[in-house]
């Protein structure tokens, strides 16, 4: 039974589909340790993946190897995210960079952006 990562990365539900699993796995985007790892490396339990979808670099350990996709309430069974606190917390920052503007407002106006620049803080 063959174990393969991008499989394994759509089957608990990291990537909605096998094809995007397989493609990051291609562009360097999944790690294992500090090495990218192609879309038919096979996993083992105790292995430590890294997922880079920007801005966030997501950790996860895996518990056991399988190869149909389980409902999302078994994922549990199979994966554990050992994403560190610091990295769950840029998403949080992402939020705090964008104005939020109203829907349909159009561009700012020139007033307005000079506003939005002093708030910023940028001159």
């Amino acid at each position: 039974m063959e174990n393969r990562i991008d499989k394994y990365l759509w089957a608990v539900r990291v990537y909605k589909t096998r094809a995007k699993a397989t493609e990051a796995c291609r562009k360097g985007r999944v790690m294992i340790g500090e090495m990218s790892v192609r879309p038919s490396r096979t996993i083992r339990p105790g292995d430590v993946i890294a997922v880079r979808k920007m801005p966030v670099i997501y950790s996860y350990r895996v518990i056991e190897p399988i190869q149909k996709r389980v409902g999302a309430k078994l994922v549990d069974q199979y994966v554990e995210d050992v994403t560190p606190k610091e990295e769950l917390d840029k998403l949080n920052m992402q939020d705090d960079f964008f104005v939020k503007r109203e829907r349909g407002s159009g561009r700012p106006t020139k007033k307005e952006r000079r506003q939005l620049d002093r708030i910023k803080g940028v001159k």
